[in-house]
């Protein structure tokens, strides 16, 4: 079997999630099985990612002045990196998500 890079999973479960506000949906990125030095970790000893790709993104708050909504800065399918405790962790069927303010997302992979 030929490996392959791995995709977010898209399932009906999260794709019908419509995230509100300024929140964010974003799936985890897989845990590391193996050290850069060849040695393979138990369940209990892998850090969960800090890092995941956005699946869906809200409308944006709006603006108490003007009463137009203000555009995200993420949009769905960039990588982010995000804090280890941000966020609310959601299991969607089979799809363990995560959600996120926008203001918790550090920084956005190229």
């Amino acid at each position: 079997m030929a490996a392959t890079a791995t995709k977010p999973k898209k399932s009906a479960t999260s794709a019908a999630v419509k995230p509100i506000g300024d929140k964010i949906l974003v799936q985890r990125d897989e845990a590391e099985t193996i050290t850069d030095s060849g040695i393979y970790l138990p369940e209990s000893a892998k850090d969960k990612p800090k890092s995941g790709t956005v699946i869906s993104v809200g409308d944006g708050n709006i603006n108490t002045d003007t009463g137009k909504r203000i555009a995200l800065t993420v949009k769905k399918g960039d990588k982010v990196i995000f804090n280890s405790y941000a966020g609310t962790e959601v299991k969607l069927g089979t799809d363990e998500l995560l959600i996120l303010s926008e203001s918790e997302v550090l920084a956005i992979i190229d």
